[in-house]
């Protein structure tokens, strides 16, 4: 924290620091107030490599019309970023205020425009990137956080079922621009337009159509009705123009929900385990839903939906 002040005092721009909270990487973040400035103060002390990308991305963004973060100043070479105070108002404080429909249909309007982001060498969202995410699951979630030792054929349904996914992942349409955790808290609402405001975007890469729709529909914080669901996922393949059938692109969003959901089960499992941050253990079970409600409708994942749910 002196290191912080220090800077802040460097600047000019002094003031009391109160904690504000974080996400699950090793950032911190911090809200100044002072007479003359307010803002947030982004700690990545811990997580310097995250500072540069951060910046990167956020003028992207910028450049294709999606509001984000206006950034003040930054400090390289302690990790340091001072940016615009956008509130405490996150799309997920507006789920149960009467206007989801509203706020959901401005956050689709927004992923179609961000999904024109300049891409050009962001890391690709590859079989191989997106088979080692899913192999977090049986590592971090079955054999570290629930202590199951996998038999062979357990181990094999899994591993088919993978292949399986990632297959009808790559199928789909690729090379767009995915923010990778574009959810409900990750969208602010900010201005007196209602603004959707975008958050917590330096992990970026180039992946599926989708990826980006079933993180904000199928979010893992919170559970929407199916038809709302259906509803909204169809909106966007319109919005964004695509010459696909419903049934074909429902396949489309369930095969990229599975992928990430098994994922954030080893993620959720490691955070707990790995970094003590216990407080993700909550969103577990909605997680595990998700896989076994999808899985259940397609009998080639059968064997991992029996492996699941006899282990839970």
């Amino acid at each position: 924290m002196n290191k912080i002040e220090a800077w802040l005092e460097e600047i000019d721009c002094e003031g009391s620091l109160e904690a504000v909270s974080g996400d699950a990487s090793f950032r911190k973040y911090y809200r100044l107030k002072s007479i003359m400035h307010s803002g947030i103060v982004m700690d990545s002390s811990l997580d310097k490599e995250s500072l540069i990308p951060f910046i990167d991305i956020n003028h992207r963004l910028f450049e294709v019309g999606v509001r984000v973060p206006k950034i003040n100043t930054y400090q390289k070479q302690e990790g340091f970023l001072f940016m615009e105070d956008l509130g405490n108002t996150h799309l997920y404080e507006k789920i149960d205020s009467g206007e989801f429909e509203y706020f959901y249909e401005k956050a689709i309007d927004t992923l179609v425009k961000m999904q024109n982001t300049e891409t050009e060498d962001l890391s690709a969202y590859d079989e191989a990137f997106l088979r080692f995410e899913m192999d977090l699951m049986p590592e971090w979630y079955l054999e570290k956080y629930l202590e199951k030792s996998l038999d062979d054929v357990q181990k094999n349904s899994i591993s088919k079922a993978f292949d399986t996914i990632v297959s009808e992942v790559m199928a789909q349409p690729q090379e767009v621009f995915v923010h990778r955790d574009y959810h409900s808290r990750n969208l602010m609402i900010g201005g007196c337009e209602d603004e959707i405001v975008v958050i917590d975007y330096q992990d970026a890469r180039i992946g599926a159509v989708t990826y980006d729709l079933v993180s904000l529909l199928r979010d893992v914080y919170v559970e929407f009705d199916p038809k709302d669901v259906e509803r909204l996922a169809l909106s966007f393949r319109d919005k964004k123009g695509l010459n696909v059938d419903d049934e074909t692109f429902m396949r489309w969003f369930d095969f990229m929900g599975l992928q990430r959901h098994i994922k954030i089960l080893g993620i959720f499992a490691r955070l707990h385990l790995r970094d003590g941050k216990d407080g993700y253990l909550k969103d577990i079970p909605l997680t595990l839903k998700y896989v076994l409600d999808v899985g259940s409708k397609y009998p080639e994942l059968k064997g991992l939906v029996d492996v699941l749910g006899s282990l839970k």
